[in-house]
């Protein structure tokens, strides 16, 4: 599998870094709401959303975006060395996948300007920090984690109350190391990069706009995971924190984009992952850009 694509938006370049593309969680438990019907329906699309055994497709990919000012990582992908027994993909997982693909990119650790999480669940925090010397360090040593302030302090509640891993070993110590910037998921970065509000599959997700407008790409985070979802906006995932408010936000979003010019750059979409949205039916779909 290729695990890096390189394309460019104007004077700004955008390279996905690929640590794991397969299928991951039987659609019916990953959608509860999902329909035997729609199930069937999605099985013929290309890229298929379903692998043979009807498990969700899922791309866990980091976007960098290299701006003439900034070198930007939108989330941070899984990690390695991490305590997760509940998924043997990711548990102590050890290879170069990821910081190869960052070669590939001509870049290393240093380069990176900003990280930013669009939330902090595991998928998206993992490569936030690297062990040394049985301690977690920040994997960007010259980076500024943007974290949404809000989001922030739900999960240090949470781990308050009982250990959240991926909080403990890969945000906690990017806290300590002074090295995070606490912001509101409107936040603009720069005249190029923005952030905005995404709620409902966490409590204050935030998607990445691109372009003096905003207009030229955006950068979804997990506020839709997969095609299914596109077609069916009011599919709630599993886990969502608000499932109410996360089928909002996904159709807003999806109405906003739709028949626009804007390039969408899914985070969990199989391979391409890109593309425009579309009407299809009485719901959405990804019109594909091919790499």
């Amino acid at each position: 599998m290729q695990t890096t694509t390189t394309f460019k938006i104007g004077d700004t370049t955008i390279h996905r870094i690929i640590e794991m593309e397969c299928g991951f969680t039987p659609a019916m438990e990953f959608l509860p709401k999902l329909t035997r019907a729609m199930l069937e329906e999605g099985r013929s699309w290309k890229p298929a959303p379903l692998d043979a055994e009807d498990r969700i497709v899922l791309c866990f990919q980091s976007y960098i975006i290299q701006t003439p000012k900034h070198t930007i990582l939108v989330d941070s992908c899984v990690g390695n060395d991490k305590d997760r027994p509940a998924r043997p993909l990711w548990h102590k997982k050890q290879d170069t996948i990821f910081m190869d693909g960052l070669k590939a990119c001509g870049l290393t650790v240093n380069d990176i300007d900003y990280v930013l999480c669009t939330h902090l669940h595991v998928d998206h925090v993992g490569w936030n920090t690297r062990l040394e010397n049985g301690r977690w360090v920040p994997t960007f040593p010259n980076a500024r984690y943007l974290f949404s302030k809000i989001e922030l302090d739900f999960w240090l509640s949470e781990n308050e109350k009982e250990l959240v891993a991926p909080i403990a070993d890969s945000v906690i110590p990017i806290v300590e190391a002074k090295k995070c910037d606490l912001v509101t998921s409107d936040y603009g970065l720069d005249d190029l990069v923005s952030l905005i509000p995404s709620p409902g599959h966490t409590i204050d997700h935030y998607a990445v706009t691109l372009g003096k407008t905003g207009k030229d790409a955006v950068f979804t985070g997990d506020l839709i995971h997969t095609p299914l979802q596109a077609k069916w906006p009011d599919l709630a995932m599993r886990i969502d924190y608000d499932g109410n408010q996360s089928s909002a936000t996904r159709r807003k979003f999806l109405e906003a984009y739709c028949d626009t010019s804007t390039l969408c750059c899914f985070a969990h979409f199989p391979t391409p992952s890109r593309g425009y949205v579309r009407r299809f039916g009485e719901g959405f779909r990804c019109e594909y850009v091919t790499d």
